[in-house]
């Protein structure tokens, strides 16, 4: 039995010793530097002023004319090309020209370029030297399935300093993605290697998954054999702890004794991002409880919100159903808006964000048994920060099922039943650290990340070294 788990972990960790090295070095730059996004700060700061002309249609027949008939949200933007409405449905988006009603899906290559120098330009960039990259479905920064709905993206270099490239989606016309070069260069030596993201990989999402998880798991096994040989080989001489080796075997062996714990539970959480709900729940609404949240509503109330007057400075405004209601979403700033409800007497339908009740009411209609809902506090340990700074989140408790919903625009942040609030620890809490106590102290939790992580790289190391002898010793004795 012993030699059987000797030779495994030879020989795994042979097969693995890079792959973990890559992974505790990648990690530390992924802590800095996350794989390329738009934040909502930068997608808000790029929206021109919407133009609300009289020529606008109303929002109930940009629905219409659609053709998504289980349309739950409708945004109006304004592009380089007039106003758009935004018409979003549970699984399909299209943009109409608010003037008329028409497709405003980007198909030319101009029209794309405009859009990217206007949202440049607001966000102050310089576009000056613009160009069009490529048009594609995937590339290494847009292999994320969150994009699907926008293939294929214009991808566009600004020309400026900073190598900015923004993806235009060519079925709404925003901008959708950024990147500088600076976040590309870093990214390849993190985030890319560290989740094994090659795009020719990972624009086939299930054979990427099943491929990084047996990885995951097969390390997993290599790092919890080693550690029931460290144990084992352990020796106690006068009292202290000694390794019975030498050299390079003793170094492996007594780093990997100071580092088991952290190495085990680091492997193994990094295994469980790939669990896609293989022993923990997905945190995904049931199908009962979608045909609630998706349910579209009654668009010809929407008129009644299409008379109230709109600020000159809103930059976007969105139209969505809540429990059975429309309301009407202006936005003036990133940190600002305000909610009016049709159907309501003037004095009583304007607001700057839901309120808890009615959040109880809708959680009411998912499932049986929901308490009182409660304001998620900041410092929370399972918090989903809403879009808009400073907006509630509200938690709705139904039994042992929680539902935190954006109070700004009514989203479902999370579902979390007990098994993904176990999954939040499991995963989260051992793999970033990322706990309540450590967050309130940001530059503590960056130490011990950077350390952890340069123990188990050095650790890695040492069985490089190891396994690149026992190779050479192997292959010398072969040819001799």
């Amino acid at each position: 039995m012993m030699g059987a788990i000797v030779l495994l972990h030879r020989w795994l960790g042979i097969a693995f010793c890079l792959l973990f090295a890559m992974w505790f070095a990648s990690g530390i730059v992924m802590h800095f530097v996350p794989f390329p996004s738009l934040t909502e700060a930068e997608r808000f700061a790029g929206l021109a002023p919407v133009e609300r002309a009289a020529a606008v249609m109303a929002v109930a027949d940009a629905v219409t004319a659609s053709g998504i008939t289980d349309a739950t949200r409708v945004r109006l933007i304004q592009r380089s090309d007039g106003p758009v409405y935004v018409v979003s449905g549970p699984s399909r988006v299209r943009a109409i020209h608010a003037s008329d009603g028409s497709d405003a899906s980007v198909e030319a290559l101009d029209a794309a370029l405009t859009i990217a120098q206007e949202h440049a330009r607001q966000r102050e960039l310089d576009p000056a030297h613009a160009a069009i990259i490529a048009r594609a479905d995937y590339d290494q920064w847009s292999v994320p399935n969150g994009f699907d709905r926008h293939r294929p993206l214009f991808r566009i270099a600004l020309g400026d300093a900073a190598g900015t490239e923004v993806y235009v989606s060519s079925r709404t016309g925003e901008v959708v993605l950024d990147t500088t070069r600076w976040e590309r260069r870093w990214n390849w030596v993190g985030s890319v290697v560290h989740w094994i993201y090659p795009t020719i990989l990972r624009s086939n999402w299930a054979v990427w998954d099943q491929l990084v998880s047996t990885l995951s798991l097969v390390a997993l096994i290599a790092a919890m054999l080693g550690a029931v040989l460290g144990v084992i080989r352990i020796r106690i001489r006068r009292g202290k702890i000694s390794s019975p080796y030498r050299g390079w075997y003793a170094l492996h062996h007594i780093i990997g004794l100071v580092s088991t714990v952290f190495v085990l539970t680091w492997i193994f959480s990094g295994w469980l991002s790939m669990d896609h709900g293989r022993l923990f729940s997905r945190g995904q609404l049931t199908a009962a409880e979608a045909s609630v949240m998706n349910a579209a509503p009654d668009w010809r109330v929407a008129p009644s919100l299409d008379q109230q007057p709109l600020s000159t400075s809103s930059r976007e405004v969105e139209w969505f159903a809540f429990n059975g209601n429309v309301f009407r979403r202006d936005r003036t700033d990133l940190v600002s808006q305000t909610l009016i409800k049709a159907g309501e007497p003037a004095r009583d339908r304007q607001m700057e964000f839901l309120d808890g009740q009615g959040v109880l009411n809708l959680t009411a209609r998912l499932v049986a048994g929901c308490d009182a809902v409660s304001d998620v506090a900041d410092n929370d340990a399972y918090l989903a920060r809403s879009s808009v700074p400073g907006a509630p989140v509200y938690r709705s408790r139904c039994g042992d099922l929680w539902f935190d919903i954006d109070g700004a625009d009514g989203s479902i942040l999370q579902r979390l039943d007990a098994s993904r609030r176990a999954y939040r620890w499991a995963y989260s809490a051992l793999h970033t650290l990322d706990v309540p106590a450590l967050m309130a102290y940001p530059r503590l939790r960056d130490s011990l990340i950077v350390g952890l992580c340069a123990l188990g790289l050095v650790f890695s190391v040492t069985g490089i070294v190891i396994g690149w002898r026992r190779l050479r010793a192997t292959f010398a004795a072969k040819v001799a």
